[in-house]
């Protein structure tokens, strides 16, 4: 038997399925797994160039944008490099942007114009609260020079909500141009790109879409984009218009793209329209309920309140056990095919579990089972404990 004959008979026997309740790269199906396996092809090709076109038109049809107003861009990368585009390319010479920050995504987004040095106003508000939106707008009259607004969605440190469509429509009333990281909502929590006051939103495709990680994109209004033209050139990959402007000229990415994630993309979005846009937030709400369920049951806390919560991220509170580990509780549902993941709060010790990804409530079931016995085995009493004084 040939190495090529052994391949394709490993491929036909199907592969080991992980549930990933990390909050990306997500659990994706066989049939985008397989969608990588091609024919080689060059990217310079006509036809690949047509395959991202369409990839481009279906990146802005799922949050509801006119074609002829908005557009995709694509680059290679994780979400990270989108907030990095949306900031060095949109903010003009002598202005600034203000960072709506209350997590650790925002404050990301504070560190990149730190490196890039630009002007930027870093308006904090606690990790577990919702940003003042009368502080925003303070702010934004008190600053005229404020050109750019840019926060958060789905804060996935914490799992909080902001009100983009609020804090959107002060960024507009002020003159700002708004951009969302939706890095962690994008094809998940249903987006309407005009009606939310949303000028850039962004994303990957390892997250909503359920593809793989090294494609990343921007999807936003053109005739920002061509404005930009004229801003201070601050990065040269990672520069929104010149991605534009190749795409518009040629129909392709500047540099080399991420061909097999591109063919994995494109088969995730078929099943993306396939399941539908709500049938697939109501299939994560049913997977977000189920992990809350087992959650309360034993007994952990939750850092943010269940009516802040964006219905796609968890975090719970490490409980005042001597017994508890969380490295050997995940290790024991790692080995188990279960994958969760620790906090990102500062000053709170916390573990995240997340319900994105081709997963269902049942797999949450089965999850909690092995997640007992984790704690079972590691010796951590069950309801968990906490002090009085937290």
């Amino acid at each position: 038997m040939t190495a090529q004959n052994r391949m394709e008979g490993d491929i036909m026997e199907g592969i080991k399925r992980n549930i990933l309740l990390n909050p990306g790269p997500s659990t994706t199906t066989d049939s985008v797994k397989y969608a990588q396996i091609v024919p080689d092809i060059c990217p310079r090709e006509e036809e690949f160039a047509s395959l991202m076109k369409g990839l481009r038109e279906d990146l802005v049809r799922i949050v509801h944008g006119n074609q002829n107003k908005y557009t995709a861009v694509l680059f290679c990368g994780s979400g990270t490099m989108n907030i990095d585009v949306c900031l060095n390319s949109l903010l003009p010479e002598g202005k600034k942007a203000l960072i709506v920050n209350n997590g650790a995504y925002s404050a990301r987004a504070v560190e990149i114009c730190q490196y890039y040095g630009l002007p930027h106003m870093d308006l904090q508000f606690p990790v577990d609260e919702l940003p003042d939106l009368n502080m925003i707008e303070k702010v934004l009259r008190e600053n005229p020079d404020i050109a750019l607004v840019h926060t958060t969605h789905n804060e996935t440190g914490t799992g909080i909500l902001n009100p983009v469509r609020e804090i959107g429509e002060l960024a507009h009333r002020y003159g700002a141009v708004f951009t969302v990281d939706t890095t962690s909502t994008y094809a998940m929590r249903p987006i309407d790109i005009e009606r939310d006051n949303i000028d850039f939103c962004m994303a990957s495709a390892q997250k909503g879409l359920t593809a793989f990680t090294g494609l990343s994109f921007v999807v936003g209004n053109r005739t920002i984009i061509e404005n930009s033209k004229d801003y201070p050139k601050r990065s040269y990959y990672c520069n929104l218009f010149l991605q534009y402007d190749y795409f518009e000229k040629t129909g392709e990415m500047h540099f080399t793209p991420p061909v097999q994630t591109i063919y994995a993309t494109l088969q995730a979005i078929k099943e993306y329209w396939a399941e539908g846009e709500q049938a697939k937030w109501k299939r994560h709400t049913r997977v977000f309920n189920a992990i809350n369920k087992g959650l309360d049951e034993l007994g952990f806390r939750q850092v943010i309140r269940p009516e802040w919560r964006a219905g796609l991220v968890s975090s719970a509170i490490y409980p005042d056990d001597p017994s508890w580990s969380f490295e050997k509780i995940h290790d024991y549902c790692y080995e188990r095919g279960f994958t969760i993941y620790p906090g990102k709060i500062s000053t709170t010790n916390t573990f995240r579990l997340c319900a994105l990804g081709a997963i269902d409530e049942q797999d949450i079931y089965n999850f909690f089972e092995v997640f007992r016995e984790a704690l079972a085995i590691t010796g951590v009493s069950v309801p968990v404990r906490y002090n009085l004084n937290v």
